[in-house]
């Protein structure tokens, strides 16, 4: 005698493979979005640092955006597109033309900003080195608004000798 007389609705031994199966992948997505929350969170302590930006604001997840926004010189509130759907793609776009005005003053070009779209953690932790200077000013040279947080910015605080 068959123990499941109709196949199309699978046993309970069929079902609990099922869900280990798909409870794996979910930690193992947790853990994956865990780990890169971490990495990006600590690249952009370093970047944030380098920039006269409070490092501590990188674990804050809109509020990080909301700053890397200003830094690049636009409207801080764009960073709450992102919590609207679809929304965040344009979040991205602006955070992508902040990154390439933030090169000027790293004296970068723009492959660096195909690296921010791709790798965003690298960009950030390669831009904090302490080698690399921020020259804000540079921004403005290049016709772009001065950054709106940090070094260079009407309210911001002075550069550091190491930045």
């Amino acid at each position: 005698m068959d123990p499941n007389p109709n196949p199309l609705y699978p046993d309970t031994t069929t079902w609990a493979i099922l869900l280990a199966v798909w409870l794996g992948f979910a930690v193992f997505f947790v853990i994956l979005a865990l780990a890169a929350y971490v990495v990006m969170a600590l690249a952009l302590m370093k970047f944030f640092a380098k920039v006269g930006v409070e490092p501590w604001i990188a674990w804050v997840p809109i509020y990080s955006t909301w700053k890397w926004l200003e830094l690049g010189g636009f409207a801080s509130w764009i960073a709450l597109l992102a919590l609207i759907p679809y929304g965040g793609l344009v979040t991205s776009v602006f955070l992508y033309i902040g990154m390439y005005r933030t090169g000027f003053a790293f004296r970068k070009g723009g492959e660096w900003v195909v690296l921010g779209i791709f790798l965003p953690f690298v960009w950030a932790f390669l831009l904090g080195r302490a080698e690399e200077r921020y020259e804000p000013e540079l921004i403005v040279q290049a016709g772009f608004p001065r950054p709106l947080v940090g070094y260079g910015s009407v309210a911001g605080p002075a550069p550091t000798a190491g930045a």
